[in-house]
């Protein structure tokens, strides 16, 4: 899942995301389907050879702070949630753990749902909708869902090679389709600041919360490492 000198998808925050108004990024191999699909393909066998699910995206601190969160919002159990770029499916198991019942994950790399579904089952998590499904192209079926999450993919499309900005307008489109009117969108970046994001997705949503994340220093500024936002479907 991981690239080890650049994990996430994530540029180098220090230089690139909290610091600079630019909001274009150098292509890069971790925008491309073939990197991913490569990467799951040898987590998947090592899942098979010794168990190990590989990498949580942006650690578990970050999983925590999202289903902390919805804890104290009082989402219903049974709200129809969509985890984009589902992964490993580590955080749909936690949030079925956690008592949630209708979780749906989507990957565009199939070897990465082959992983979740095999990960859900060693975990006796049997309640997840799994499917192979580009965000970008939603399927007719990923709709009225009450809540949306992303941790990662949308900075993963940001550093695409092949006409970033636009996968990133049909990105915003797609998911003002599959939201509920009124639905919430959970996102957190390592590429974008709260301004930028809040700027991409002004039209159809409204920024309700920010959430609070790691900070560090860097040339006597200080900076978030990641930024995490809700935002309303309107």
């Amino acid at each position: 899942m991981e690239d080890a000198g650049n994990p996430h998808g994530c540029e180098d925050a220090s230089s690139q995301s909290q610091f600079s108004s630019n909001d274009k990024f150098q292509p890069s191999k971790l925008g491309t389907k073939e990197y991913w699909d490569h990467a799951y393909e040898r987590e998947l066998q090592s899942f098979y050879d010794s168990g190990d699910v590989g990498e949580i995206w942006f650690g578990e601190e970050s999983m925590d702070r999202i289903i902390t969160w919805l804890a104290l919002q009082d989402i219903p159990k049974d709200a129809a949630l969509l985890d984009i770029g589902t992964g490993n499916g580590y955080f749909l198991i936690e949030l079925a753990k956690s008592g949630f019942t209708n979780l749906t994950g989507i990957d565009n790399s199939p070897p990465a749902v082959e992983l979740a579904k095999a990960f859900a089952e060693k975990e006796e998590v049997m309640t997840l909708k799994l499917q192979v499904a580009d965000i970008l192209h939603p399927f007719p079926n990923l709709s009225q869902y009450e809540i949306c999450i992303d941790k990662g993919t949308f900075d993963a499309i940001s550093l695409s090679p092949d006409d970033p900005a636009e996968k990133l307008s049909l990105y915003r489109q797609a998911l003002h389709s599959v939201l509920k009117d009124g639905g919430l969108f959970l996102i957190t970046s390592c590429n974008w600041t709260k301004e930028e994001l809040i700027s991409h997705f002004n039209k159809g949503f409204e920024m309700l919360q920010e959430l609070p994340t790691p900070k560090f220093q860097f040339g006597g500024k200080t900076g978030n490492s990641v930024t995490a936002l809700v935002f309303k479907r309107k």
